[in-house]
């Protein structure tokens, strides 16, 4: 009975990302496709947890909080989001959802993470446009933003990466519509 009541101990509290709404000005629709590709990352960030970062460099788990789904997964369903929130492409979506698309979009996630020592949410992601029929990069770019944490726990902390990260995806959404034909101007 006992190893049964340790088995149904309550899922941390859990978080979600969310896609941005607002891009500052009115969005052209264009008729270029984009494939949107899972983002790569390293091992730490490929899990559902919350990573915190001290001042030493050391990596840690926030306790007592978890991601909806692995943060890879979950960036590229916002960034697909923030696509067609934008109104910037004529279709977006994953590799193999039926998109004839012009070029992929392929991400890294480099830092998803809580500084303990700035108190600062922190979201830096490298994008790479790539030729669908060729292969190469047509272009790249690294978009960072940071939001305040006011303290280091499990809402406070969600609340400033999806902050930071809506002002990633911004970013992207506003940079890519010169780098695919079709799209419209940005």
């Amino acid at each position: 009975m006992l190893a049964i009541g340790a088995c149904s101990a309550p899922a941390p509290p859990t978080f979600d990302l969310s896609a941005p709404r607002d891009f500052g000005r009115a969005a052209a629709l264009g008729g270029g496709q984009l494939a949107v590709s899972e983002p790569l990352t390293v091992q730490v960030f490929d899990s559902e947890r919350i990573i915190v970062k001290s001042s030493s460099g050391e990596v840690s788990y926030l306790s007592g909080a978890q991601w909806a789904d692995r943060l890879p997964k979950l960036v590229q369903t916002r960034l697909i989001q923030a696509f067609e929130n934008g109104s910037r492409l004529g279709r977006v979506g994953r590799p193999g959802d039926g998109v004839i698309a012009d070029y992929t979009l392929g991400t890294e996630i480099r830092r998803f993470e809580v500084e303990s020592g700035t108190g600062e949410a922190v979201v830096e992601i490298t994008a790479r446009l790539i030729g669908a029929t060729t292969g190469r990069v047509a272009s790249a770019r690294i978009f960072v933003a940071r939001a305040p944490v006011a303290h280091i726990d499990g809402p406070e902390a969600a609340r400033a990466l999806d902050e930071a990260l809506s002002s990633v995806l911004v970013q992207i959404v506003r940079w890519m519509p010169s780098r695919v034909p079709g799209a419209g101007n940005s």
